[in-house]
């Protein structure tokens, strides 16, 4: 009677790992289901490389000669 308890030390520390993988986990699928459902997300759009030596002609970032040769090698 006085030794009742003797074997339990070893299921009581799977118990606790076991508590926190599930605490873990839900915490986590909590985390990521708000991310899906917020709709944020972290991927830039691709973009055509013309488009951006379009903006750098626009903002004058480069010259009429630099962006005709970019079309030209791009194309």
């Amino acid at each position: 009677m006085w030794y009742m308890h003797e074997g339990m030390g070893w299921w009581m520390v799977f118990g606790g790992a076991w508590m926190i993988i599930f605490w873990g986990g839900l915490i986590a699928l909590i985390v990521w289901g708000i991310t899906k459902l917020s709709g944020r997300s972290d991927s830039t759009p691709k973009r055509d490389p013309l488009d951006v030596a379009k903006e750098r002609y626009a903002k004058g970032e480069i010259s009429r000669e630099e962006f005709e040769q970019l079309k030209k090698d791009l194309y």
